[in-house]
């Protein structure tokens, strides 16, 4: 006789937490007044939650169901807010998957930024080229996805002005980062095209430092810590999603703040 799975050796109250973390801030309020069970995340993501394999597909579904609420949700001409250079926090943070100790050596009269897909001029540029693009800058918070967030001032080039620059094809979907420390993430045009995303060279008036992304770095304000690629070596343009160090582990992919 037939005898369905039983789902009693999940942590039912782990996976619901999960799922909240997943969800957008107004629908995470909704459950949470409601009360998120497997049951409720079961019809949330249409999946029948009988083994631990079943519960990761319901999970990603719910982050892919972020992923498309953020992204509809995210206004392109909304700013992040700025502050006086009195707020910069000093000295800012170092962030990373690895100790500043292994923070990568990039030289910078060699450095070479290279290009390809959906873009039509893909020769490669140098940091004097990027130098010599106009620059702005901003005083913006960090927002780290472990939970502490800090301020401080960038300089670079609106990343927009660079795409349109090379020709990169704007309605493409996805913008792509590969890094000199192997990490990789990936940005959706929209918040590429956003005025305050930018390719940041220096740091509070001086030289990208070395523990900050040397010899350059994608600031995004609208975007969560590891949405920000630091050391980047190559951009590509592609419709298809190139994911992420993090995102392919599980974090969501929009990462908005």
């Amino acid at each position: 006789m037939f005898k369905p799975k039983k789902i009693q050796l999940l942590d039912e109250a782990a996976v619901a937490q999960a799922a909240l973390q997943a969800l957008p801030q107004p629908s995470r309020r909704l459950f949470l007044q409601r009360g998120l069970t497997l049951g409720g995340l079961s019809l949330l993501s249409g999946c029948a939650l009988t083994d631990e394999d079943a519960v990761e597909q319901a999970l990603l579904r719910v982050s892919t169901f972020n992923d498309k609420v953020q992204a509809w949700l995210f206004d392109p001409r909304k700013l992040a807010p700025t502050y006086p250079e009195s707020m910069i926090t000093r000295p800012f943070p170092f962030n990373a998957f690895y100790g500043i100790e292994a923070v990568p050596r990039v030289d910078g009269d060699s450095y070479r930024l290279e290009l390809s897909g959906m873009i039509a001029d893909k020769r490669p540029w140098s940091l004097a080229q990027l130098q010599q693009l106009p620059q702005a800058s901003q005083v913006t918070r960090h927002v780290c996805v472990e939970g502490w967030s800090a301020i401080g001032k960038w300089g670079g080039v609106p990343f927009a002005t660079f795409l349109k620059h090379i020709g990169a094809d704007l309605s493409a979907k996805y913008v792509g980062f590969q890094c000199a420390d192997d990490y990789y993430t990936s940005i959706d045009m929209p918040t590429a095209l956003h005025p305050q995303t930018q390719l940041a060279l220096t740091y509070d008036g001086q030289t990208l430092p070395r523990q900050y992304g040397y010899p350059m770095k994608l600031r995004i304000p609208t975007k969560l810590g590891y949405k920000n690629p630091k050391h980047i070596t190559a951009i590509y343009v592609t419709n298809v999603n190139p994911g992420g160090y993090w995102e392919d582990q599980g974090y969501n992919w929009f990462g908005g703040c």
